[in-house]
């Protein structure tokens, strides 16, 4: 996978606005900005899929329409770059609006969060590592660990009733046959969690254990052989939690190709149209049932 910029510029995002104004949603499924995005995705995922996940996480959370445009579609490109999937389906990312760092219009910017899974994903890709996993210890479990020159984990989750979640550990196996591990106590995580700057939207209100399993997995990178996108995700990673701004819209900088058709273009016959207010997909077959009543 490139680790180059991402083959979009502000000036093509200009160019696509210069006709009207556009929101977020025609420009997700705008056809130049889709293909400047498929030159940054890897084989496993495509812009159309990208763009109907990131108009999802629209509807999903309605403050991300109102933030910089810039900054949510850098987000988006790093996702591409990345090769995760935002939103809540598979716990690879998620983006968020956050009032810091806010843009030179005054809008909120768009934050990129990586989850658990996430950083999975990226660490299996690396080639180094043949298995990742992370585990949540709760108060009736049977755990025991021990560091030093013999370092050992032992992990029995309770039958039934497991109590609260007491720790979390994340353990790699890697392709010359060491092992590592992190473990952290819910105090170690209570720590990391009050400094998330992303307040009702946070994943740690809806998804405590994943973003705690993130966390003990993040530690455990600095002991592992990671590849540049892995350490680049947690860079963002690090950034988003703490609320400091990710500086996303300057993916879209760069010497690229600048988009020159500046007409609105006519809908393409049997494809798929979005509403322009509501960033609603609406099939070839509704369509066609439209104008049959109209």
């Amino acid at each position: 996978m490139s680790n180059q910029p991402a083959p979009f510029s502000q000036s093509d995002l200009a160019m696509t606005q210069q006709a009207k104004p556009k929101t977020l949603a025609t420009l997700m499924m705008d056809p130049k900005i889709k293909a400047q995005m498929a030159l940054a995705l890897p084989k496993h995922l495509t812009s159309d899929r990208l763009a109907r996940i990131a108009l999802t996480e629209i509807r999903k959370v309605p403050a991300l329409a109102k933030c910089n445009q810039e900054s949510f579609l850098g987000a988006v490109m790093q996702c591409a770059q990345l090769g995760l999937e935002p939103g809540s389906a598979l716990g690879h990312s998620y983006l968020l609006p956050f009032g810091n760092g806010k843009a030179k219009d005054g809008l909120a910017n768009v934050q990129l969060i990586i989850g658990y899974r996430g950083m999975i994903d990226l660490a299996r890709r690396s080639g180094q590592i043949i298995s990742l996993t992370a585990r949540a210890v709760h108060a009736n479990d049977r755990f025991n660990y021990r560091l030093g020159l013999d370092e050992t984990i032992e992990h029995i989750p309770a039958d039934g009733e497991r109590g609260d979640l007491t720790h979390v550990y994340a353990v790699a196996k890697l392709k010359d046959g060491g092992v590592q591990f992190e473990v952290m106590s819910r105090s170690d995580i209570e720590i990391v969690r009050k400094q998330s700057k992303a307040g009702s939207n946070d994943p740690w209100v809806s998804h405590f254990e994943e973003m705690a399993k993130k966390t003990a997995i993040r530690r455990l990178f600095k002991y592992l052989p990671v590849s540049i996108e892995m350490q680049r995700a947690v860079s963002l990673d690090e950034r988003g939690e703490a609320g400091l701004d990710q500086d996303n819209a300057a993916v879209l900088t760069g010497d690229y190709s600048v988009v020159d058709d500046l007409e609105t273009e006519a809908p393409v016959v049997g494809a798929d149209q979005i509403d322009p207010e509501t960033g609603e997909i609406i099939p070839n077959d509704l369509q066609d049932y439209g104008s049959q009543r109209g």
